[in-house]
């Protein structure tokens, strides 16, 4: 097992707000050190006898587990401890199952869980009334009982259909940022660990009336919203998914669709609630997904949110905002910064071009912030900020170039 996998006592704080989270009434936990899990029943012999006895103690009828079982250690789990066992990777599917809300979630969640129950079908199920909605038990969320007692063969072709589906919504995804780009429109992703602030932070920038509560995976469903930087420039700043430590792969697979949106964000916002002990470990676990999704050369401003709950040095530098979503405290700066982000590399120019390229002009009020236009006898002048690819297309108009070439490239 490695060392991103094994449990330990902050682990098993996070397993036990996620339990209460799907609604479970969590009474302890019970933490055992091993090399190397039991391949029978994950937990030796002699723990797996002190967890029945806790479980009969307390009248429990639910085991969760923080790390994965296979389908043969959750049947014998649940023979000798008589009661359902549930792992973390199925806790988090039955979390987002009550979340997910537009249709492209629940096509996501549902893919997942399909993924997830395949392997788990023998055997595993047959005892279980499973039901769709939020009333239902912790674990047994999503696709009803007539659906998981059906052949492989009928949830494969469910499995194929839910991802084609989800293959339309790429395509859709795509058609929109190729028009995002046409139109120039900046994209800013709110990427960070669940609970971190994110959906606040989009709130306070944006007026939006996004619930905001403190728990995890309050926000499922992507939410995007403009964002006015100033006079001249706007983008689309866009909440994602919070990032978890152990994120099952089979939601990051299924949400891909929405993830994949971070590799063509022009600029992440990394949300870090520093108020937390354990943020330091949360940042690094947000980052390994970020490169692990093909963002990690995407520009990233860390934002340090609920400074206004820490005692202590808060982090400086060129790339950092220490800021309160909920007060507003350091917003303003967060803005100043994010413009200046989407402003590197850019070139503030003065050009001089015939009436007979009027097409050229077309496309610096498309693609760059003009600043002024003269229409001249020689001409129309224009000063204006340009990105680098522009640049090269504008760069034979600006007077006296050749003399300065060096200066510019």
């Amino acid at each position: 097992m490695s060392e991103e996998e094994r449990s330990d006592d902050i682990s098993m704080e996070e397993l036990w707000s996620l339990a209460e989270t799907a609604g479970a009434e969590p009474v302890c936990t019970l933490l055992q050190s091993r090399d190397k899990p039991d391949p029978h029943s994950f937990l030796g012999g002699g723990k797996v006898n002190e967890l029945k006895e806790l479980i009969e103690a307390q009248a429990c009828d639910l085991a969760i587990f923080d790390n994965d079982l296979s389908p043969s250690q959750a049947r014998v789990l649940e023979e000798t401890l008589g009661v359902r066992v549930l792992d973390r990777t199925g806790l988090i599917l039955d979390i987002f199952a009550q979340r997910a809300h537009t249709r492209e979630g629940i096509l996501q969640v549902e893919l997942a869980q399909y993924r997830y129950l395949l392997p788990r079908l023998t055997g595993m199920w047959t005892h279980l009334k499973r039901q769709a909605g939020t009333s239902a038990p912790i674990g047994t969320r999503g696709p009803g009982e007539t659906q998981l007692e059906t052949d492989r063969r009928h949830i494969r072709r469910r499995i194929q259909k839910l991802s084609e589906e989800l293959e339309q919504v790429r395509r859709v995804r795509g058609t929109q940022r190729k028009q995002r780009e046409k139109n120039s429109l900046p994209v800013v992703a709110l990427v960070g660990y669940t609970n971190a602030g994110k959906s606040t932070l989009l709130n306070r920038l944006t007026g939006a009336d996004i619930p905001a509560n403190d728990r995890l995976f309050d926000t499922l469903d992507t939410t995007t919203r403009r964002l006015k930087l100033d006079d001249t420039q706007e983008v689309l700043l866009s909440d994602t998914v919070g990032f978890i430590r152990k994120l099952p792969h089979h939601l990051v697979e299924a949400f891909k669709a929405t993830l994949e949106e971070l590799r063509y964000a022009d600029v992440l916002l990394h949300v870090i609630d520093i108020s937390n002990p354990e943020w330091e470990e949360q940042a690094r676990v947000v980052d390994e997904l970020i490169s692990q999704l093909g963002a990690e050369g995407t520009p990233c401003l860390r934002i340090f949110n609920k400074c206004d709950k820490y005692i202590g040095i808060l982090p400086h530098g060129e790339d950092v905002v220490c800021l309160s979503a909920r007060s507003g405290e350091g917003t303003d700066l967060l803005v100043q910064k994010l413009s200046a982000m989407l402003d590197r590399g850019k070139r503030q120019v003065t050009l001089l071009l015939p009436y007979s390229a009027a097409g050229l002009l077309d496309s610096l009020n498309r693609e760059a912030k003009v600043l002024r236009t003269d229409y001249t006898e020689a001409g129309v002048e224009v000063e204006a900020v340009v990105q680098p690819e522009l640049f090269g297309r504008v760069k034979a108009y600006i007077p006296g170039y050749t003399e300065q070439k060096e200066d510019w490239e």
